[in-house]
Parts: structure tokens; sequence; C-alpha cells
């Protein structure tokens, strides 16, 4: 059902830290106009840590009302009854998916895990991506607990994003007898994953080179690796760049850098580095960004 690429969205702020719905707005046109497949709103790079219940619902409709391409809406949470809320909101909303996350800090046992999203399943009628990414998290969905999920009806997909080729290889073996998409978590890692069956991206980097990344996917399941292989390498440096300092800090620059936002960020993240910026610069302009 999800494929392609899909740009984990920035939040902008206004000067007085609220949202700048203007400034997501012209974003959306963005990476519309580079040819992605859909949208992700409230996802880690849109700081949704830090969005209040009230904010994250507001996106969610911004989304809605802007965007041309699906939307989906990140939607996860610690606490089960939290993540069922904002899964509902965005399956009122007429959201196309919404991306879950594991529980992070509780660090749930394998039964915990698997009623925690089953329930969210049962609960919204929406399809739902599971979001693995243990470095924030603190704790790797299992492939056997993946594939246990990928047997639910309206949970069909996986963002990958544990850094391991490995692991993505086991999953799209492991629920190859499901209607399942495996969409990688990690641009560099994209490659590789859409050439084994992976299903697409979901993508940091196309919030800053939307066409490239799109080019890349669509020449991999073509089967035209010489061009996809070039593609990689020419944006391998601002993928880098981009995961420098903890995301969303690097491409929140970048897109300050480039007139798109004013690169505001919500405590506690802070400012990139004078040494990181320098790289990021160096790696827009290799790209023509800047």
């Amino acid at each position: 059902m999800f494929e392609g690429v899909l740009p984990a969205l920035v939040t902008p702020f206004s000067k007085n830290n609220t949202i700048d719905s203007e400034n997501f707005r012209n974003i959306v046109s963005l990476v519309e106009e580079g040819g992605v497949s859909g949208i992700v709103a409230c996802g880690t790079t849109g700081e949704s840590a830090t969005l209040s219940m009230a904010e994250h619902k507001e996106l969610i409709d911004i989304a809605m009302d802007c965007s041309s391409v699906p939307v989906v809406a990140g939607t996860g949470s610690n606490n089960t009854v939290e993540a069922v809320e904002l899964t509902k909101h965005a399956a009122d909303v007429g959201a196309d998916g919404a991306l879950v996350i594991s529980p992070y800090y509780n660090k749930s046992n394998t039964a915990g895990l698997l009623a925690h999203f089953k329930t969210i399943a049962e609960e919204a009628d929406i399809p739902i991506i599971l979001y693995n990414v243990p470095s924030r998290t603190g704790q790797d969905l299992s492939v056997e607990v993946i594939a246990e999920l990928a047997t639910v009806d309206n949970i069909v997909a996986v963002k990958e994003a544990s850094g391991s080729v490995e692991k993505i290889s086991r999953i799209l073996e492991m629920t190859a007898d499901e209607d399942f998409g495996v969409l990688s978590g990690e641009d560099a890692l994209t490659f590789p994953a859409v050439a084994l069956g992976g299903s697409g991206v979901v993508s940091v980097v196309a919030n800053i080179v939307p066409e490239m990344m799109v080019n890349l996917v669509e020449a991999t399941k073509k089967g035209d690796l010489e061009t996809a292989r070039k593609l990689h390498f020419k944006m391998a440096p601002l993928m880098r760049a981009l995961f420098s300092e903890t995301n969303p800090i690097p491409v929140k620059r970048a897109m300050e850098l480039m007139g798109l936002v004013n690169g505001n960020l919500r405590l506690p993240l802070a400012p990139l580095s004078e040494e990181n910026d320098k790289v990021l610069q160096d790696a827009l302009r290799g790209l023509g960004c800047i």
C-alpha cells in the first residue's frame, strides 16, 4: 500500500514557538513537486516528542488540508491510550495511514509489544505502519514480533530503522506470504533495502532533494542499478551530514540555509555545531542546493 518516497517532514516553528502552518504547507508543495508518493507528518523528524496533543492533531489536520498525495500521520506513543487517541484522530480526519513507533522508555516485554500494537489496530480503522527505531526507543522490535504483527489485517508495513540490511532481508523473507511492505527508515540503506524487495523509504533527505531520492528508488525498482548506485553515492555526503547530530537538527539547518524555514528547534534540541555546519554546507553545495 505504501511505497516509493515518503518524506518525514520537519515541523516549522514560528518565532513564538508555535507551528508555522504557512511554511509547513510550502514544504508539502515542494516535496510534491519532487514527485514523492506520500508524506509523513508528526514523525521523529517532525519533533513529535515535543508536540502537545492539541498540536499533534492540528498538524495532522493541516497536512490533510494541504496535501494532494497520501498522508501518513505519526501517532505513536509510549502510552497505549494516547497512541489510540492520536491514531483514531488520524482515521477520523481521513489520513491514509498511521506511523506508530514502538513504545519508548517503558521497554515492554514481547507480550506487551504485541498487545500495544494489536490494541491500536483494533481501536482505529486505518492502515498502520510499524516504526522500529531502537536508537530512539531503547528496544529493537524483533523480526519474529514484526512477522506476527504483519498477520494483523490493518498492520500493513514497517518502517525499519535498526540499521541492519540483514534484518530487512529477514523481515522480507518472513513476511513473504503477507501483503506487507518494508520501508527503509534510513536514507543510506534505501538502495540496498529496495534492491532486496523493500517498498521504498521514509526519508529525511527528501526534505532537501525529493526528486533525486524519487529517482533513486524508481531506478532501483526498475533494475537500473548503475543509475541507482550513482544517485546513492551522489547523495551520500548529504545523508551523512544530515545525521551528524540528532535528527532533525541538521535537516532544519539545511532548510534554513536554503531559505525554506527559519531553523527554529524546540528544546532540548539545540543548534548544529559549527564543525558539523561546515560539513553540511559543503554537502549542500555539492548538490547545488545553496
